[in-house]
């Protein structure tokens, strides 16, 4: 039952207390973690990767609309800064944060794209 009661496991079988049943898995995948951490501090370098290929289509687009070398700087600066503050908040297990970073470095990916889509 990977640490479950079976009360639990019982209830989540016949369709009901799904989120209860959840919930204790995850209390039980905590209470076994080595560093007092989510399991997520595992995954946080792939974390670091995931938006890799939307990054790289943002650069050859904004390099090859001639954008100012100063303002790609700027841009893929805070992209990479968002993505390093992303994978702490996946760490921290601070969702809301971890969404507003997620959208601010997905956001530098676009103004990329667009700036090189128009030529600045």
């Amino acid at each position: 039952c990977d640490g479950v009661d079976a009360d639990c496991l019982r209830r989540y079988r016949k369709g009901g207390g799904r989120w209860r049943y959840l919930l204790q898995r995850r209390a039980a995948r905590l209470a076994r973690a080595p560093d007092g951490l989510s399991s997520a501090s595992q995954l946080g370098p792939g974390k670091l990767l995931e938006a890799l290929g939307c990054y790289l289509a943002g650069l050859a687009a904004a390099h090859l609309g001639d954008v100012d070398a100063g303002l790609l700087a700027i841009l893929a600066s805070l992209f990479l800064l968002a993505r390093v503050v992303y994978v702490i908040c996946y760490v921290s297990n601070l969702a809301t944060l971890r969404s507003l970073c997620w959208i601010a470095g997905f956001g530098c990916c676009l103004t990329l794209v667009a700036l090189g889509a128009l030529g600045s």
